[in-house]
Order: C-alpha cells, then sequence, then structure tokens
C-alpha cells in the first residue's frame, strides 16, 4: 500500500511503483516528499536531483523525467491541481489508464475503470477472465463482466490474492478458493 498525503504524492507514488515494490516506493518518498511535497516544488526541481531521491526505485531517469513533467503540466495547464477527470490525467506524462484509475479511485472516489497491474493481468488471465495480455483490453474484458459498483474494490481483491496465493511462477492453487472454478488449477 503506498502512502501518501496529497493527490500529488499519490500521482508521484504511483509513477515510482512502476517495476518497483510498495515497499521500495514507501522507503524512498518520505525524502523526496520532504524536499519536493507539491507538483510545484517538483517541477522546480533539478532533474539530477529527483533522480538521486529516487535512484532506487530502477529506471529513476526516466521516472524523473515523467515525474518533472507531469510536474509542470500539473502546474502549467491545471493550477498545481492533479486533475480529478480521466482524460486529463492521460495527458500527464507518465500516466497511463492503470496509474489514471489508481489516482481517480483512491484520491477522489471516482472510478471510471479498472486498475491492471501486472498482478491484476496474470490473475484475471489464470481465472479465465479474459485471453488479452493487453492492459487496455484486459480492463475492458473485466468492465464487461463485473458490476461498475465491483470496479474499484476487485482490483485491490485481485492484487492481494496474486501476491498471496496465485503467486506468479508458482501459484499456490492447493489453498487457494477458487481452485475449484479456476481453469488454470493444478490442484
Amino acid at each position: 500500500m503506498l502512502e501518501y498525503k496529497t493527490p500529488w504524492q499519490l500521482l508521484a507514488a504511483v509513477q515510482l511503483s512502476a517495476q518497483c515494490t510498495d515497499v521500495m516506493v514507501n522507503k524512498v518518498t518520505p525524502a523526496l516528499f520532504a524536499k519536493y511535497p507539491t507538483a510545484e516544488a517538483t517541477a522546480n526541481a533539478p532533474i539530477e536531483e529527483i533522480e538521486r531521491l529516487i535512484h532506487y526505485t530502477g529506471f529513476y531517469h526516466n521516472k524523473a523525467k515523467s515525474l518533472k513533467g507531469a510536474a509542470q503540466m500539473v502546474v502549467e495547464k491545471f493550477g498545481g491541481q492533479v486533475p480529478a477527470a480521466m482524460d486529463e490525467l492521460l495527458e500527464l506524462p507518465g500516466v497511463a489508464r492503470k496509474t489514471a484509475n489508481v489516482i481517480l479511485g483512491n484520491a477522489f472516489g471516482v472510478v471510471e475503470g479498472i486498475a491492471v497491474d501486472t498482478h491484476v493481468s496474470r490473475v484475471s488471465q489464470r481465472l479465465g477472465l479474459t485471453t488479452n495480455t493487453n492492459p487496455e483490453k484486459i480492463e475492458k474484458d473485466l468492465m464487461r463482466i463485473l458490476a461498475k459498483k465491483e470496479w474499484f474494490d476487485f482490483t485491490y481483491r485481485i492484487i492481494d490474492h496474486g501476491r498471496a496465493v496465485c503467486k506468479a511462477p508458482t501459484p499456490r492453487c492447493e489453498i487457494c478458493l477458487l481452485n475449484q472454478l479456476c481453469p488454470s488449477s493444478t490442484a
């Protein structure tokens, strides 16, 4: 679970979480947010300093570039406030639908879709809920079969299940509550 206090900090943390654990992001963000707590501060930060602060999240050159670019756009186009609309969030550098869905749902209570990360993708495929591998297509498949009121919670339930039971190389089918329904079960 990412730790943040503002929509901007959530946006930054989600961007840093790509190919990185929440645990590592939560180790890095206190120093980042202490020095650059707002979009304005981040927009004006030297890129080398952002890179130094986020280095341990991996891919720090690209992440710093996206983070600074998003901060600049938030300041210049959105008056320093993270937008609360999908189409506006998708304009920000480093923000795709997964990030936008996480920000909308957690920061603003707006549910427009399902955040598809690697866990949601893997578990949805194993359960036979989708045959797609593209996150946007997976999201559309899931949105068709789930009631909208389930979309937000579904993401986090599946992420937890993917981390604890339906693990990447070796799923723990023998303890899975869904093993009788799952076409991929080995139990």
